[in-house]
């Protein structure tokens, strides 16, 4: 009886649960670019924009975006583009699985910037929460749904069921972007087909190299890495199976596979080290000299 009596309760508040956080969709109100192509999906319009507003580091000028009323309603014909078609509601647009794959990263980093946009100034996406926030970026991440190919979706959902889930290549943690200090750079390059896997190799070397989030201490014997490394170790650990490479050491082994020649070496020359986690930080990605309004500021 007391058995029952505590599932009933339990059911009660998952379902109050669900209920206060039940899921927001966001549409967008506008059209496709006059230009976009009939035949295929085009990223020009996106890639001109981030070329216009990502700083040298990958930080992105919000406060001048959110004051650009033309660049606030270009981004948004972009995501017209992406709400009506996708790779699942129209296949013919999408001449191989690399530009398939280049949709949903592209679409994902877009609609983060919207997100950012529409809540701007925002010290963290973790500022934007859901009425119960029982984990952090619940809200941003999870209740919030965006229209892909007439399906409204979380960027969780994109992330791990379109995503990770259909391409498994562990580089693509290397750009989708959070909006996070601690989130890969953003990068203004948009390519796609054969190009993509160039973008990639390339993100990921540069993204290992960066102290932040590689670090090897030879004095304390210690290797210090991104948490994301952590969050998605699987990913890292089974492309080392695939290709039949030694996981003996295992996210570092990843990491020497990805750097570059001299960050290889050095990790060759560090053995036995202590493999630790850095803490994430989460301030907004906001660039530093954007019209000195920069909520994330405190970022080291």
């Amino acid at each position: 009886m007391i058995l029952a009596v505590g599932l009933g309760v339990a059911a009660i508040a998952l379902g109050a649960f669900a209920y206060v956080n039940r899921p927001r969709r966001v549409p967008v109100d506008a059209v496709p670019p006059a230009e976009f192509p009939g035949d295929r999906f085009a990223h020009d319009v996106f890639e001109t924009l981030l070329r216009r507003f990502v700083a040298a580091d990958g930080s992105i000028a919000y406060q001048r975006w959110s004051e650009d009323k033309q660049s606030v309603e270009q981004l948004h014909a972009y995501l017209a583009a992406v709400s009506r078609f996708s790779p699942e509601n129209s296949p013919d647009r999408f001449a191989s699985k690399a530009d398939e794959l280049a949709y949903w990263i592209y679409a994902y980093n877009a609609y983060v910037i919207k997100s950012v946009l529409d809540h701007w100034p925002v010290a963290s996406v973790t500022d934007v929460k859901a009425p119960l926030e029982l984990v952090k970026g619940l809200g941003f991440f999870f209740r919030l749904r965006y229209p892909f190919g007439g399906r409204y979706l979380s960027l969780l959902a994109v992330e791990n069921n379109r995503i990770r889930r259909n391409f498994r290549d562990p580089r693509i943690h290397f750009v989708l972007s959070c909006a996070s200090g601690s989130c890969p750079a953003v990068r203004p390059a948009l390519p796609t087909g054969d190009a993509l896997d160039a973008l990639l190799a390339e993100a990921a070397a540069d993204f290992v190299s960066n102290p932040r989030n590689v670090f090897i201490d030879h004095d304390e014997q210690r290797i210090a890495v991104s948490r994301i490394f952590k969050w998605y170790k699987s990913d890292f650990l089974n492309e080392l199976r695939l290709r039949g490479l030694s996981a003996e050491r295992g996210i570092v082994d990843y990491i020497r596979l990805v750097a570059p020649a001299s960050l290889a070496s050095e990790l060759s020359k560090a053995p036995g080290y202590e493999l630790v986690y850095r803490d994430y930080d989460w301030a907004v990605n906001a660039a530093a000299d954007d019209h000195g309004n920069n909520p994330g500021a405190s970022r080291p």
